[in-house]
């Protein structure tokens, strides 16, 4: 029994797949071991596509060509217009694009792999290259396969999506020590602030995004079981009419964590529906309340029962954590996004620390579905991330994914940890919002005794 181990090294294969996206490349047919024979090639490989061919001479040579078209014996030709030729010189893939995408590959029954009328892989059932540069692709053929028509092996290799990385692009360790690591850190913190015992996070994100649902599930974990203290669910509208504080207990008889996180009324398209951008303005600066019932068509006023006329840090957000459902993410209202790159000015305005939750992830990624293990192992979940990356101007290290609590009865502890672990970047997000409040208060300190000593 043969082993059908590709010839093309896994760089090789790399450069290959660079040219054509987030693939990787499936091994169909090898001549060494199938046969040099156009029949043995149509049997492994018809209808199979997109496809990456390879031919290997004597010389050293590597070349060959990529199609989108499926093959088959017709004999007749078929277009695309993505179609190229190519070679190995050293390290570098050269690439030679077709230049009549309408015969673009031609479906010959006794040959393998035919390009236009330039090159052909198995050429009329024997181990041998046909060459004529210049039909439907121009290309040197000293360049190309060193006039060395002789093949070694020819393969054919399936283009296929990528779905898992080889290694995760980030570290986490999934054991439960890590799990009550996290807890504990939690539990422990204290901000660097003496006037002030909690981090306030104001949640910000469409309608249906999971805030509230982030609230419930980090509530969960401290509680040792799935519960549900904040309205959750599917609508079209904003559950959450009303702006609420929530503190998290440490379990049923602990005391409460020093972290606040805050709900609003989700975002939505229209300028009368969804939360005011000017109530954001007050939320940051500590002068709503907890129970303030939002007015999408006018904003906070100080003449309300809500208002703090003269709020202290303590009262006012110290991070602000942008939710977004991964699922929605690409198709993302272009309005939408407006009304939240206005929002991250206003904030980013005031040096308050953003970070961006990225929810549902187990629905977005059947790999992570699977297993939430796979998180950083999704190269979907990473390009999904790194558009909220680019979506929300903050960089990558600012985005981490969560997987609430909506139909699960038990606790999973994988998902506790991303949780925990985003709950933990908050506070550290916090403090790098005391950092900037210090450094303040020491700079007017600072002037105030220059002017003193300057009098």
């Amino acid at each position: 029994m043969f082993t059908m181990d590709p010839r093309l090294t896994s760089r090789q294969q790399s450069k290959i797949c660079s040219e054509l996206g987030t693939v990787k490349l499936k091994l169909l047919y090898k001549a060494s071991i199938h046969g040099f024979t156009g029949t043995a090639f149509h049997q492994r490989c018809d209808g199979h596509c997109p496809t990456v061919s390879v031919g290997y001479n004597s010389s050293g040579f590597i070349f060959g060509g990529y199609t989108k078209q499926p093959f088959n014996q017709s004999g007749a030709f078929a277009g695309d217009k993505e179609a190229f030729l190519f070679t190995f010189s050293g390290e570098n893939l050269l690439k030679y694009p077709v230049t009549n995408p309408g015969n673009a590959v031609k479906m010959m029954a006794n040959n393998g792999p035919y390009f236009g009328e330039a090159l052909v892989l198995l050429y009329g059932n024997h181990a041998t290259v046909y060459s004529n540069p210049g039909q439907h692709y121009t290309f040197n053929a000293l360049e190309m396969h060193g006039n060395n028509l002789n093949l070694a092996d020819c393969e054919v290799y399936q283009v296929e999506a990528r779905l898992e990385l080889e290694y995760p692009w980030r570290t986490i360790i999934w054991e439960n020590q890590k799990r009550e690591e996290l807890i504990d850190s939690i539990k422990t913190y204290k901000p660097t602030i003496k006037s002030v015992s909690k981090a306030n996070i104001l949640l910000i994100g469409p309608v249906g995004a999971g805030k509230s649902s982030f609230f419930n599930s980090v509530n969960s974990v401290f509680r040792g079981h799935v519960t549900s203290q904040a309205i959750a669910g599917s609508s079209t509208t904003s559950l959450t009419t009303q702006f609420r504080t929530y503190s998290i207990k440490a379990g049923k008889e602990g005391g409460l964590l020093p972290i606040v996180l805050c709900d609003t009324m989700g975002l939505e398209e229209s300028t009368v529906a969804g939360i005011d951008i000017d109530d954001i303005t007050s939320i940051l600066k500590g002068r709503v309340s907890d129970g303030y019932k939002f007015n999408p068509s006018a904003a906070i006023d100080d003449r309300a029962p809500s208002y703090r006329i003269t709020p202290e840090l303590k009262d006012k957000i110290h991070c602000v954590t942008y939710v977004l459902d991964a699922c929605k993410i690409p198709i993302m209202p272009k309005k939408l996004q407006e009304k939240q790159d206005a929002i991250r000015r206003k904030v980013t305005s005031k040096v308050i620390p953003q970070l961006v939750l990225v929810t549902k992830i187990d629905e977005a990624c059947p790999l992570v579905k699977d297993d939430v293990k796979n998180i950083y192992r999704s190269e979907y979940m990473k390009q999904t991330m790194q558009k909220a990356s680019a979506l929300l101007g903050v960089p990558l290290s600012c985005v981490v994914p969560v997987k609430n609590y909506s139909e699960e009865l038990d606790l999973d502890p994988n998902s506790d940890i991303l949780l925990l672990s985003a709950v933990l970047q908050m506070l550290r997000f916090a403090d790098n919002c005391f950092d900037t409040v210090s450094n303040g208060e020491s700079d007017i300190i600072a002037s105030t005794c220059a002017a003193r000593e300057t009098n």
